[in-house]
């Protein structure tokens, strides 16, 4: 008799049609062949590396998520004007600086989401993260300007603050130390004056 968890890697079909979309991606044209092959692969590398199952229990914001994604394409934005900048600029070269992140939030997603979304951002890599202490190793590409390091701190931890109101709860904003979401407290102070 197999165990109930037997057949677990067949409900985990959202994460194979996404590794056959990289696959077809990585070969550069799509055809039959090349997607029944990138899902024959990505069926049986779930099925002999299954990936751990990543914990929610957040509650997902369809405004914060729409800010989120603003957010995001505006610092794309400014950055691939900045890094454009930088490798224009002839005779000037850029003192990057690998400096130390201390997350707010105590969650294993926030902590991936952070980082993956700072890696995004044209001229921030992550270096390294720890999941135990919450701490992230940003490269920054230009750290010459005085603050430099410290702005790009903060903007590390207003992605992270961003993808809080996007995907947690009320609680655990609080508990990170960031203030309630904008909508939400409006929406509050609402409510407590027409209980008046």
């Amino acid at each position: 008799m197999r165990s109930p968890d037997a057949y677990d890697w067949l409900r985990r079909w959202p994460m194979a049609v996404w590794m056959t979309i990289v696959w077809v991606l990585l070969w550069g044209n799509l055809t039959v062949a090349n997607a029944i092959t990138g899902a024959v692969i990505s069926f049986g590398l779930l099925r002999v590396m299954p990936m751990p199952r990543v914990g929610f229990d957040g509650h997902v914001s369809v405004i914060g998520t729409v800010v989120l994604l603003g957010r995001l394409l505006v610092d794309i934005t400014r950055a691939s004007i900045n890094v454009a900048a930088h490798a224009l600029r002839f005779g000037h070269y850029p003192k990057g600086a690998v400096m130390r992140v201390k997350l707010a939030s105590t969650s294993d997603l926030v902590l991936t989401l952070t980082a993956e979304l700072t890696v995004i951002v044209p001229g921030s890599i992550v270096v390294e993260a720890h999941r135990l202490t919450g701490m992230l190793y940003v490269h920054v590409l230009d750290a010459s300007a005085p603050g430099a390091v410290e702005k790009a701190r903060r903007g590390v931890l207003q992605q992270e603050k961003w993808v809080m109101y996007a995907l947690a709860k009320d609680e655990d904003i609080a508990e990170a130390g960031y203030p309630p979401r904008p909508w939400r407290r409006r929406a509050r102070q609402q409510a407590a004056r027409s209980q008046q």
